[in-house]
């Protein structure tokens, strides 16, 4: 059985907004596992730290398997002692979203999220010698490349089937500077873009999004008309990446497409409803440019 994931909320959505979020997951949503944990910038993490116990014993109750996510970039004391407890934590699934937070994890069972560059056979054999029995894949792949490492693979592999990708992090944030403000008087402003910051060519075409620190594909995933390919390559689970949308609905389309209740196409324009000002693509997958949609054959 093909499983589903929610991956980690990577905006900065108001904390009793993100806890609502992940009680109505809990309750409602059809996914196997809910990621949790602050990914794109450590400033935010003090807001929705006193709602973390309440929502891991929410989603754990609800039968969901709880995936702590570690940060992308580490760059502070503070940020190293924080991967540092999260590697601590024996009793629940960590996701390392940076190689030195795998390389804390050594010797114990762990995820790997889609911002480590796993690219090829040898480091997913690296990464599965440290205990990584969970690797999520960068979104760049074509299934050709995604089929050639699940051929050898150990660990369930997992690819982002919906959702504005995550390609890059930086040490600037690219929110407040939009906004003239120094990053550390950056006044939390990504909080204004709960979607992420649409980012225009000078030709005033939309092409990536920005969030914080992070820059992101600005057309969403879809990957709903590829799900038995990408099973038959090998992959296991799919992730759902949390928008400002409905994802209990989103989640229920992935599954009725899984479970083989829903085509991908009719898929395709439930979520076209449900995400209004959203484009869609899935170029990488075909190994085609990543912003094109190409339509699933008959």
């Amino acid at each position: 059985m093909s499983k589903l994931t929610l991956g980690p909320v990577l905006f900065n959505w108001q904390p009793e907004r993100m806890r609502d979020f992940y009680f109505r997951i809990a309750d409602e949503a059809s996914v196997d596992s809910v990621c949790v944990g602050e990914v794109v910038c450590s400033k935010r993490t003090p807001f929705f730290a006193p709602f973390l116990p309440e929502v891991v014993e929410r989603l754990t109750t609800a039968g969901k398997e709880v995936v702590l996510s570690s940060l992308a970039l580490i760059m502070t004391e503070r940020e190293l002692d924080g991967a540092r407890e999260l590697a601590g934590m024996e009793d629940v699934m960590v996701e390392a979203n940076d190689v030195s937070v795998a390389a804390m994890l050594a010797g114990r069972r762990f995820a790997i999220g889609p911002v480590v560059n796993v690219y090829n056979e040898g480091t997913l054999a690296y990464l599965e010698s440290l205990g990584a029995v969970r690797v999520c894949l960068p979104p760049e792949l074509s299934a050709a490349v995604m089929g050639r490492l699940a051929a050898g693979a150990k660990a369930e592999l997992e690819v982002q089937a919906f959702g504005r990708l995550p390609l890059a992090i930086s040490a600037r944030c690219y929110a407040a500077r939009a906004r003239n403000l120094a990053k550390d008087g950056c006044q939390y402003v990504c909080a204004d873009d709960p979607d992420g910051m649409a980012v225009e060519t000078l030709d005033e075409d939309p092409f990536l999004a920005v969030n914080g620190t992070q820059t992101m594909s600005y057309h969403y995933m879809d990957l709903s008309a590829e799900l038995d390919r990408l099973r038959a390559a090998g992959i296991a689970r799919f992730r759902l990446s949390p928008q400002d949308v409905d994802m209990v609905a989103v989640a229920a389309l992935y599954r009725a497409a899984l479970d083989g209740r829903m085509d991908g196409a009719r898929v395709g324009a439930k979520l076209a409803e449900l995400c209004p000002n959203a484009e869609f693509a899935n170029g990488y997958v075909h190994g085609r440019p990543g912003h094109t949609f190409v339509e699933a054959e008959d």
